[in-house]
């Protein structure tokens, strides 16, 4: 049991999705930035990793006063269940994630994190163990789909989708290519980690649909089914 998972991505037409320091970049526009309001207004959950954490301190909260109302008619929170990976509970405390927008929230860990900061944790959010030293997202999953989660969204970053594409558990992947090069060998990718060695390896995707918004391309795919 586990919800049905699709990855949200905006990078660059060069396939960066932030600088080489980790430094957030616009690269979509107004009209893709309504459009993942919605999506995520219809989430269940929203999930990032730690890395995303630090390097952004994003709320994943809904933006539009309409889209909020219209979760609570429906008996909602105003915003999806954010989750955190985050194997060491480095997460401050003081992140918006934790703090900005009313709703649940849910801190991953694994055993070996410390226990102090587990505790503060657990002040401001769910947490819940799953995995020994690194975080068993299979695992996870299941406990989401416990908690009422059919529907989670994704926003990064490349090391926990990476992940999740390892253990096979994407079904989509919406990706918005915008209009700038960022460069640099070392800047993040939409999917870093250990990366895939073998072709035999290699999830394959369906391109389902090709948009223009704003003043780039935004892509779906649907992961194929024999690669699950």
């Amino acid at each position: 049991m586990r919800p049905y998972i699709f990855v949200n991505l905006a990078m660059s037409a060069d396939g960066k999705i932030s600088t080489r320091e980790r430094r957030q970049v616009k690269i979509s526009g107004a009209d893709d930035f309504k459009r993942v309001d919605n999506i995520k207004a219809g989430a269940d959950g929203i999930m990032v990793g730690i890395g995303t954490v630090m390097a952004d301190d994003p709320s994943l909260t809904v933006k539009s006063s309409e889209l909020k109302a219209t979760r609570r008619a429906r008996g909602e929170d105003e915003h999806p269940l954010r989750v955190i990976v985050d194997s060491m509970a480095r997460t401050p405390l003081d992140a918006d994630i934790l703090c900005k927008g009313e709703g649940r929230r849910v801190v991953a860990v694994s055993a070996t994190a410390p226990a102090k900061r587990v505790e503060a944790l657990r002040e401001k959010a769910e947490v819940v163990v799953v995995g020994d030293e690194g975080i068993d997202l299979a695992r996870l999953m299941h406990e989401l789909a416990v908690r009422g989660v059919t529907r989670l969204m994704v926003e990064g970053g490349g090391t926990l989708i990476w992940g999740l594409f390892q253990a096979g558990l994407v079904d989509e992947m919406i990706t918005y290519v915008g209009s700038v090069i960022i460069g640099g060998e070392d800047a993040p990718t939409p999917v870093d980690g250990k990366g895939f060695v073998s072709e035999t390896e290699f999830p394959h995707l369906e391109l389902t649909s090709v948009d223009r918004v704003d003043d780039g391309v935004l892509l779906h795919w649907r992961v194929k089914k024999e690669t699950q």
